[in-house]
């Protein structure tokens, strides 16, 4: 099962690395926009899905979706996904991430393919941070053809307030609210 993930997510992988900034993501003509500036380290740690966008990768994931970020020491980032199927297994699949631009940059890219691919340009996947509250709690990631969408917190709920209002930031940015699948997080 983790292969399988880890090749579904590879091909995620695939699909957003195609775009470019300049040439995609457009709603209405406006490229896709990030926050100003991301604090790497702290948004480490672990986050919950609460909704996403449907995608073939994640169909067979029925609950408790999750990342996990790890600063490494040369600045890369592991990436560690959870979700549990139907059936009640867990299936994972771990993979790495990369700021592009500065410092601060809110814009990454994800592979989930092994290592030795990682010269390969098509095996990373845009993963942009696009909304995140001043806290550190509450994100919107997606890639500049807004193809895919994830919203995560640093818990396994939201208030309804925050969620609404986020849900209100996404659509102005040209996202089409009403295709987000809610992620039951279970105990």
């Amino acid at each position: 099962m983790k292969k399988t993930l880890a090749a579904a997510l590879l091909g995620l992988a695939t699909l957003t690395s195609c775009a470019s900034p300049q040439a995609a993501g457009l709603a209405g003509d406006k490229p896709l926009q990030t926050i100003a500036a991301l604090d790497v380290p702290r948004y480490m740690g672990t986050w919950y899905e609460i909704a996403r966008y449907p995608n073939w990768f994640q169909q067979k994931c029925v609950a408790n979706a999750s990342a996990r970020y790890r600063l490494q020491t040369d600045g890369t980032v592991t990436v560690d996904n959870r979700c549990r199927l139907a059936n009640g297994d867990v299936s994972s699949a771990s993979g790495s991430a990369r700021q592009i631009g500065g410092a601060g940059s809110p814009r990454l890219q994800v592979r989930f393919a092994p290592a030795w691919l990682s010269w390969l340009p098509w095996v990373w996947g845009d993963y942009w941070v696009i909304d995140l509250d001043e806290d550190y709690q509450l994100v919107a990631v997606s890639e500049p053809k807004r193809d895919y969408l994830w919203v995560l917190a640093r818990s396994r709920s939201v208030a309804p307030a925050a969620y609404a209002a986020l849900l209100a930031r996404l659509r102005q940015q040209g996202f089409d609210t009403g295709k987000l699948q809610r992620t039951p997080q279970l105990d």
